[in-house]
C-alpha cells in the first residue's frame, strides 16, 4: 500500500548486469526475475513499499552468504581485512568496473551516502548483503536514467527529473520537486552522479518515514535527535 503523498519506489525494473567486474572479468548478473525493492524484498505491483528486513543476515533472519555466490569473489576482491566496504573502496570497484559506462564515476560523497543508506549499524561500511543490495538499487536507478538520457549525454533535463521521480513511485509536491531541482542540478542540468545522489536521499528518507508511519497516515512526529539522526547520516 502506497503512502498518501509519499509513494514508494515504483513498478518492478528487470535488473542490468555490471558491465565489468572489478578484477576485469565481467559482473554477473546475479538477480534474475523481478526488480527488487527498496528494501530488498520483492517489489510489490504498482508501487508501495516492499516488506522491511527482507534479505538481511544474522537478525534480520537471511541466511550467511554461500562462498559459490557469484558476487562473493567481487566483495573480497575489494573488501578490506575487516570484511567490509567502506566509501573509497566502493567508489574504486564502481570506477574499474566500468558500472557508469560513459556516465562520470560517482564522487567520493555519493559513495559515502550510498553506504550510509544501508549502514544500519553506523559503522560507515557495509558487508556482503549490503553490497549486493546496493547493486540492485543501482541497478535500477541507471535503468530509470539512462530511460530519460536518450541522448547519452550523461545528464537529464528538469522535466525529465520530474518523469523519473514519478516513475519511481514517489509522490511528492510541486514544492518539493522545485526543491530538489534546485539542490540536484548543475547549469539546468542533472548529472547521474547527482541523479544517484538524488535517489539515495529519496529512499533513505523515505524508509524512515515509513519506519514511523505506522498507521499509513502520510505524517509523524519526529523528535528533534531522531530528526538530526536521519537527516544527517545521509
Amino acid at each position: 500500500m502506497a503512502y498518501p503523498g509519499y509513494g514508494g519506489y515504483g513498478s518492478p525494473m528487470a535488473p542490468q548486469g555490471m558491465p565489468g567486474g572489478p578484477m576485469g572479468r565481467p559482473m554477473p548478473n546475479h538477480m534474475s526475475g523481478p526488480m527488487l525493492g527498496p528494501m530488498g524484498g520483492a517489489q510489490p505491483h504498482g508501487g508501495g513499499y516492499a516488506s522491511y528486513g527482507a534479505g538481511y543476515p544474522g537478525p534480520y533472519g537471511a541466511a550467511s552468504p554461500a562462498a559459490n555466490d557469484p558476487m562473493w569473489g567481487y566483495f573480497t576482491a575489494i573488501a578490506g581485512q575487516d570484511g567490509e566496504v567502506d566509501a573509497v573502496e566502493l567508489q574504486r570497484c564502481l570506477t574499474q568496473s566500468g558500472f557508469t559506462g560513459t556516465y562520470n564515476p560517482f564522487s567520493l560523497e555519493t559513495c559515502r551516502i550510498m553506504i550510509a543508506m544501508l549502514d544500519r549499524d553506523f559503522t560507515g561500511k557495509m558487508g556482503f548483503t549490503e553490497f549486493k543490495e546496493l547493486f540492485v538499487a543501482l541497478n535500477g536507478w541507471k535503468q530509470n536514467f539512462t530511460m530519460f538520457d536518450r541522448d547519452r549525454s550523461g545528464t537529464i533535463e528538469q522535466h525529465e527529473m520530474n518523469q523519473a521521480i514519478s516513475a519511481m513511485g514517489y509522490r511528492i509536491s510541486p514544492q518539493a520537486l522545485i526543491a530538489i531541482i534546485k539542490r540536484y542540478n548543475k547549469g539546468g542540468r542533472i548529472y547521474f552522479d547527482d541523479y544517484v545522489a538524488c535517489c539515495v536521499k529519496l529512499r533513505t528518507l523515505t524508509d524512515h518515514f515509513k519506519r514511523r508511519d505506522t498507521m499509513q497516515q502520510g505524517s509523524v512526529h519526529f523528535g528533534y535527535d531522531d530528526f538530526i539522526l536521519c537527516t544527517m547520516a545521509i
